[in-house]
């Protein structure tokens, strides 16, 4: 049996459509690495979801007045629409709106629990003042302690470090502005510290971008938090058993869902924590597409989980990380709706020349901008050269086509993973007449 590579790309939150910074990053980033892997013949699983109970998705159902499962439901039907439109496939997709998802989160929590990985505390949470919500993810708001740049409560954006009450400047609730008034609750607590050597183990081998290496390093000076599993609160999958009036953390839902959807991607009978074990043994590399707001999530936290529900090695070979896609300057905001739909873009211009130039304008190792009016320019450009419609008038010398279709191909594997730089070979390529390899096939999402 060959080797089983597994790709995983975030599970978008549904509270609202993917925008082309999505787009731009993680999200096609898989795609492409998965089509050139298997274009070189290797056995490759591609595994995402979707994350239905971060309480930005409430947040902005009660904000426009809408059922939040219809709102849901929307927009998990329009995210699935922009994965087909852009050529995006997967393997494997766990849906939270299914009804065997709860009962599997349910249970690995349990485990958690009652194996002691997780065991149920007393511990001090906070709460507003004014409107009483428990004040995490969007019902937190502040500055980051680290890097003073505004947050919410989970991970800042900007550089990565995990963000709570305790650790802000200035904590208020991100709905009404109220004070945090710190209160008593018994939840289940994951003490990261004691994964530490584990964790440690795995950074060594994998492969990690500098700016994630650094949030590794400020976390360790720092030590391992201890964060609850589940919360007073009123979104997310309701507990059981040890956990009844608590709602799981959509993180750590998140965590259970990829370590159970990974391991029935490999081995789709695999139905319960000691299947699912197995599974994730017979994994030969693991690559997470994220973009770098993820990163305490990917590179920390998670390991963690997988460490306590047992998973004794961690078969992480390492993380693509992405930078900021901005749009006109700005960052692009579900929330703020600034930005431009990724369907709206797709629906409106070939695919194959959208999803060539965001791998040709990615923001791979820095931050880079969508302006229209370059799109417009690149695909002035492109798409005659796709189409065969442009006059070769200086042929490519075979002997450099050679050597630039075997960079461009490498530049799609991970460890060197550069799509921006295969971009540029395929262009280049084109221009001068000259065999595309695998690579317009990958970078178009055609055949």
């Amino acid at each position: 049996m060959s080797e089983i590579s597994v790709f995983t790309f975030p599970q978008p939150t549904v509270n609202g459509p993917l925008h082309v910074g999505h787009l731009s990053g993680p999200y096609l980033a898989a795609d492409l690495a998965a089509r050139a892997a298997r274009a070189r013949g290797e056995q490759v699983v591609v595994t995402s979801g979707l994350d239905v109970h971060q309480n930005y998705v409430l947040t902005r159902a009660e904000h426009e007045g809408r059922d939040p499962h219809a709102m849901t439901a929307e927009f998990r039907d329009d995210i699935l629409d922009t994965y087909a439109r852009a050529r995006i496939g997967y393997d494997r997709f766990t849906d939270p709106l299914e009804a065997g998802y709860p009962p599997v989160i349910r249970q690995l929590m349990n485990h958690l629990v009652t194996s002691g990985a997780a065991p149920m505390r007393e511990i001090t949470l906070y709460a507003c003042s004014d409107c009483d919500r428990t004040l995490h993810e969007s019902y937190l708001s502040g500055l980051c302690g680290e890097c003073k740049e505004p947050a919410a409560g989970g991970a800042c954006e900007v550089c990565g470090t995990f963000t709570q009450v305790e650790t802000m400047v200035d904590p208020v609730c991100g709905r009404c502005g109220g004070e945090p008034r710190p209160f008593q609750a018994t939840v289940p607590v994951l003490r990261m510290e004691d994964h530490r050597a584990a964790l440690i183990e795995t950074w060594l081998r994998a492969e990690l971008p500098p700016p994630v290496r650094e949030l590794v390093g400020r976390v360790l000076r720092a030590g391992l938090p201890e964060i609850p599993l589940a919360y007073p609160t009123n979104w997310g999958i309701d507990g059981d058993g040890p956990l009844t009036g608590l709602r799981i953390g959509a993180y750590t839902e998140v965590a259970l869902a990829d370590l159970s959807g990974i391991a029935r991607a490999v081995d789709p009978g695999a139905d319960d924590l000691a299947g699912y074990l197995a599974a994730i043994g017979r994994i030969g590399r693991l690559w997470h597409f994220l973009g770098l707001d993820n990163a305490f999530w990917y590179a920390v936290y998670w390991p963690a989980v997988w460490a306590a529900a047992g998973v004794g090695r961690s078969p992480l070979s390492g993380l693509i990380v992405n930078e900021f896609f901005t749009f006109d300057g700005a960052k692009f905001s579900t929330s703020r709706r600034h930005g431009i739909t990724a369907t709206e873009l797709l629906r409106g211009h070939d695919p194959s020349i959208v999803r060539l130039f965001l791998a040709w304008e990615r923001p791979d190792r820095y931050q880079s901008d969508f302006r229209q009016h370059s799109f417009e320019a690149f695909s002035r450009y492109a798409e005659p050269l796709l189409a065969g419609l442009r006059t070769v008038s200086e042929p490519l010398d075979p002997a450099l086509a050679a050597i630039e279709l075997a960079r461009g191909e490498a530049a799609l594997t991970p460890i060197a993973f550069d799509p921006p730089l295969a971009a540029r070979c395929l262009l280049t390529l084109l221009a001068g007449g000259a065999d595309t390899g695998s690579l317009r096939a990958a970078l178009t999402g055609l055949g």
